[in-house]
């Protein structure tokens, strides 16, 4: 936050304008500007925008959850895991990213619990090998998350009900829940109930490597695009792309 606080003043300092209110649309108009509609009702014209609305991991929905996020429950083990290094933890999913992080955490702690609904995996074939192939991994399938609890100091262990109705608790003091994320996209929508530029199956934002959409002088950075990595550092780099991008977008348009 340190480093982060001074930014804005920087930016101001060469007429950057921040309003704080919210943004509930962005269209595009016929002549190719775009109108950005607003949450007070009121309206403002842009040459070019950059959405960066970002995503939201989803919650698992189990008992303690959100008193405990940020205190023993995370969403992101590339963030997090460090803090558990030689520690046991309960990962939970059965996607693609729940696999993948639990394998990455694997590499940090001393045990990893991996607490799925199902009796299968919805993830690669090959990374379910590699959970397979991993011996600091237990999987605990059939089971699903009924509460994490734990003291004033954080998490101290989840509850997870297994198929036979018996209750199994895991001693942890971390849970890393990875059951999807959902796309910022909202503002994209358009009054027809399309997007106003091209997605994939997912509500991700299609960009080129310079963070420009399917529509000119729109463009996208952040976790709301395709294969973000999902890191804040990451999120910065994109804006400054898309920045340097919009500026000779708008310089071209204003001198053409």
């Amino acid at each position: 936050m340190d480093l982060m606080m001074p930014w804005p003043e920087q930016c101001q300092k060469f007429g950057l304008k921040h309003e704080m209110v919210e943004v509930t649309q962005v269209s595009r108009n016929r002549e190719g500007s775009f109108t950005i509609s607003l949450g007070d009702g009121t309206t403002q014209e842009a040459l070019s925008v950059i959405v960066c609305t970002g995503s939201t991991p989803r919650r698992a929905g189990f008992s303690g959850e959100e008193e405990f996020f940020g205190r023993g429950v995370s969403t992101c083990a590339t963030c997090d895991g460090f803090f558990y290094k030689g520690k046991e933890v309960v990962v939970i999913g059965g996607g693609d990213t729940a696999l993948e992080e639990a394998l990455h955490l694997a590499k940090i702690c001393s045990k990893i619990y991996l607490v799925h609904r199902r009796d299968t995996f919805r993830a690669a074939p090959n990374t379910v090998k590699r959970i397979e192939a991993t011996e600091n991994i237990e999987l605990v399938l059939n089971a699903s998350p009924q509460e994490v609890y734990g003291d004033q100091m954080g998490v101290t262990g989840i509850s997870v009900a297994l198929k036979d109705g018996s209750v199994r608790d895991i001693e942890v003091p971390g849970v890393f829940t990875f059951v999807g994320n959902d796309v910022n996209n909202g503002v994209l929508k358009q009054d027809d109930d399309t997007f106003l530029c091209e997605m994939n199956t997912h509500g991700e934002v299609m960009v080129t490597l310079s963070m420009a959409t399917s529509v000119p002088g729109l463009y996208a950075a952040g976790d709301m695009r395709i294969e973000a990595p999902k890191q804040v550092v990451s999120a910065a780099g994109d804006g400054a792309v898309a920045a340097l991008q919009a500026i000779a977008y708008v310089d071209e348009k204003l001198h053409s």
